[in-house]
């Protein structure tokens, strides 16, 4: 074990006897080379975690969804600026016609939102939503705001895939990443039924209830014409992400991996790991340049993206070049081609908002890289 793997085994074990984690991954690549896969506490009672457990890591899988969609833009087989109605007809009902690729990577397609009484049934449905969001209303002209798409993002994104394809996103994945990356077994957005049991059991690390009230004074919870971008019903819980039908469904707006797969992919889009590259160097400063910026039309908050990525992560890593997507529940996937490392946390303590311990192993990673 290297002096850097010792310093961050010894940040996650503290975490995880504390009892502030159950179980948690982490790996950092450095120019192509992966410098820590780390790895303690429980996926689950009597099983420890392993460098291959599976994750549910919510929305830091977007950046894997992203990157199906930019191998398929550097062949030809899909346009940035390309009207999404191209390869989806339906999708340019009630305004959304002149609606781009480039608009959904970038949240800026207007239809954040999914009906209120969406369940978790109903995102294992990938017709039904994708047939609602082809007949949303937008909440703006496509185009013209960025506003944070929680789970149509991957629908959106991945239909266009599926479209220009004739195959499912989670097929063209494994294709054309995971595959000749040689991680075909450890990032997922359906998870097949043999590795269902290398998931790791999520918990709660706090019991949050919502009121009324509450909802309507975060823009996150706000309700147009009874469509929400963050409906109750399918709120990304440990519940939610222990769901075996979720896990074994294609909802690319989150994901299911290990950390040091998702740490490699990154590296990848950087340059070349065991020699594949997923992009080229101007393909790839294409998509982590600013696309979209200003304050976020759903969440509220100032908004900083490239194609599919945010830009910029608060932390010992930040830096103007860092990119990457946080999921809800705690985990995270940012590289810095500055400085040539990518990082990732994968963990089953789902804790909504609270990074520290992606902060504390990046204070590390940042002191030793």
């Amino acid at each position: 074990m290297t002096e850097i793997e010792k310093q961050v085994a010894e940040v996650v074990g503290r975490l995880v006897d504390d009892g502030a984690e159950r179980g948690v991954q982490v790996a950092v690549y450095r120019h192509g080379e992966q410098v820590v896969d780390v790895v303690a506490g429980e996926a689950a009672a009597g099983r420890r975690v392993a460098p291959d457990t599976l994750f549910h890591v919510t929305s830091t899988g977007k950046g894997v969804t992203a990157t199906v969609a930019h191998t398929l833009v550097a062949d030809g087989v899909l346009r940035y600026d390309m009207p999404i109605v191209e390869v989806w007809p339906e999708f340019g009902a009630n305004g959304k016609d002149r609606a781009t690729l480039r608009d959904a990577l970038t949240h800026s397609a207007g239809v954040p939102a999914v009906p209120v009484d969406t369940t978790p049934d109903d995102l294992c449905d990938w017709t039904k939503m994708c047939d609602l969001i082809a007949g949303a209303t937008p909440w703006w002209e496509p185009g013209t705001r960025t506003g944070y798409h929680p789970q149509t993002f991957g629908y959106v994104v991945g239909e266009v895939v599926r479209r220009a394809t004739g195959q499912a996103v989670s097929t063209v994945l494994r294709e054309r990443v995971a595959g000749p990356l040689g991680v075909a077994r450890e990032l997922f957005f359906g998870v097949p039924p043999q590795d269902l049991h290398r998931v790791a059991t999520h918990e709660d690390a706090v019991t949050m209830e919502f009121t009324a009230d509450m909802a309507a004074s975060v823009p996150f919870f706000r309700v147009l014409d009874g469509w929400t971008a963050a409906p109750m019903g399918a709120m990304p819980t440990a519940a939610y992400c222990n769901r075996p039908d979720v896990l074994g469904a294609d909802i690319p707006a989150g994901g299911v991996l290990t950390a040091r797969a998702v740490a490699r992919m990154y590296a990848a889009l950087m340059g070349p790991v065991d020699g594949v590259r997923l992009l080229s160097p101007a393909r790839f400063g294409e998509v982590t340049a600013v696309a979209a910026s200003g304050t976020d039309a759903v969440l509220g908050f100032p908004a900083r993206r490239g194609l599919g990525f945010d830009l910029g992560f608060q932390g010992a890593l930040h830096s103007p070049t860092l990119f990457g997507v946080a999921g809800s529940g705690g985990t995270a996937a940012y590289a810095d081609p500055a400085t040539g490392v990518a990082i990732a946390v994968a963990k089953n303590r789902v804790s909504p908002g609270d990074y520290s311990t992606f902060a504390a192993v990046s204070a590390v990673v940042a002191g030793n890289l």
